[in-house]
């Protein structure tokens, strides 16, 4: 038997009613949050993964904390990697803001709703979260409609993504995490090199992306390297036009971990193994010959 037609499941106007007033209460009670989508670059069709994939854009917009009690996950465990903080939580975020904010202004990998893999920073406690997973039907269907999204997340974990949102204390999550390394200049160069630039060798056409420069002893430490600069090649600025000729570089170690010891251990296991013979699968750093 068919439905009472005296009894509506909900009419546009009341559905209009709860959204606002979903909206009103985020307002007063949310958090303010930067949304970061996430853009594939080289994704692959075969995990279904993007090494390369990028931030390049942050939308303000407001959220209500679920678990208004603290982080959910094991928080802070000592692993036998060391220290681990595995905080999770949950947003709650209109899904009529999430349009004005976020969607109209971005480029989503699935337009029209949040998406899986793309950041949450919530700048109360200066963490960036990742969203795992987004609830689309909690709470279910009230007057036949659908009022929020759930974002389920996780703390973020920085796995060599380039980072260029515009927000200092996500930005910053590259230039502390990334890995770098130091290269060493010929005297004779000009021009400074400013941080966050882009440069590009001469010869190889690679490029990279400037974390420092230190003018007194030539050294400039690079992220984000497209392929490997070589030894004696002339390196540019691209915004500062400084130029400078390259000396010698050390590929093995990452000068963003103090618990780096790549060289070390290289340079060590010289006088144990016997290297003489190439490795037929390849080799992994050099300390000569191409970056």
């Amino acid at each position: 038997m068919a439905l009472n037609s005296f009894f509506t499941q909900g009419t546009t106007g009341e559905q209009d009613l709860v959204q606002d007033l979903v909206d009103e209460q985020i307002k007063m009670f949310g958090k303010n949050v930067y949304y970061i989508p996430r853009t594939l670059v080289k994704e692959d069709s075969v995990f279904g993964e993007d090494t390369l994939s990028k931030f390049e854009g942050a939308f303000e917009v407001e959220v209500y904390l679920e678990d208004a009690g603290g982080f959910r996950g094991d928080g802070d465990i000592f692993s036998k990697f060391g220290v681990r903080i595995q905080d999770q939580v949950t947003f709650i975020i209109s899904r009529r803001r999430f349009t004005a904010a976020v969607d109209d202004n971005a480029t989503l990998i699935v337009e029209g709703r949040p998406n899986e893999g793309d950041l949450i920073h919530f700048s109360m406690v200066n963490k960036t979260f990742e969203i795992q997973y987004v609830e689309h039907e909690q709470p279910f269907y009230q007057l036949g409609n659908q009022y929020v999204w759930g974002l389920r997340c996780e703390l973020f974990e920085y796995s060599d993504e380039d980072i260029d949102t515009g927000v200092a204390a996500v930005d910053a999550i590259q230039t502390n995490f990334a890995s770098a390394i130091s290269v060493v200049m010929a005297e004779g160069g000009s021009g400074i090199f400013t941080v966050g630039e882009t440069v590009t060798g001469g010869t190889s056409a690679t490029t990279a992306e400037v974390k420092t420069w230190d003018a007194t002893t030539r050294t400039l430490q690079v992220i984000n390297r497209s392929g490997g600069f070589r030894v004696g090649e002339t390196i540019t600025g691209n915004d500062s036009t400084a130029v400078w000729t390259t000396y010698n570089y050390n590929t093995l170690n990452n000068v963003n971990d103090e618990f780096d010891n790549n060289w070390t251990i290289e340079t060590q296991a010289d006088d144990i193994i016997d290297f003489t013979q190439s490795n037929p699968f390849g080799e992994y750093g050099n300390s000569g010959g191409t970056l």
